[in-house]
């Protein structure tokens, strides 16, 4: 079992990442407030993008930076919990919320901008995180347990 250690999410493209406590989410929009989730054409499989904080951390470390987890752009920070790394795979976070594994989020050319060397750190082994699709909606809040479920 994990725990969520962070949220986060961008109304526009290229805008800044915000960092909230809490969030609705939906199968509908994903993620309240962040322009990925409502993405047209459904199923989306890109509604929600998970990282590890153990991943993050790793990559930082072999750039030699120290930068904020949400500059990865990734909606969700998962502590204490290897991330499943194969497709259909269910996680539960909090009482309700019920993501989908889709595929792994390739760390693209912006991650280059932020540090010489990170799109490569990410690479490995999943490590710049997974996407996801929304299955059951709820509301879900940093400190929240996440668990395999299939």
């Amino acid at each position: 079992m994990g725990v969520l250690v962070g949220i986060a999410r961008h109304a526009r493209p290229k805008a800044p990442m915000e960092v909230v406590e809490h969030v609705r989410v939906t199968p509908e929009t994903g993620i309240a407030g962040d322009f990925r989730g409502a993405m047209k054409g459904k199923p989306y499989r890109r509604q929600v993008t998970l990282i590890e904080r153990g991943d993050w951390d790793v990559a930082m470390a072999e750039v030699g930076h120290s930068l904020p987890w949400q500059e990865r752009r990734a909606n969700l920070l998962v502590g204490d919990l290897d991330l499943p790394q194969t497709k259909g795979v269910r996680l539960r976070i909090g009482a309700d919320v019920v993501l989908e594994v889709t595929r792994e989020t390739d760390p693209c050319e912006r991650m280059e901008a932020l540090a010489e060397g990170l799109r490569a750190a990410l690479a490995p082994d999943w490590r710049g995180g997974a996407c996801a699709m929304v299955i059951t909606g709820g509301n879900i809040a940093v400190g929240d347990e996440i668990r395999i479920e299939a």
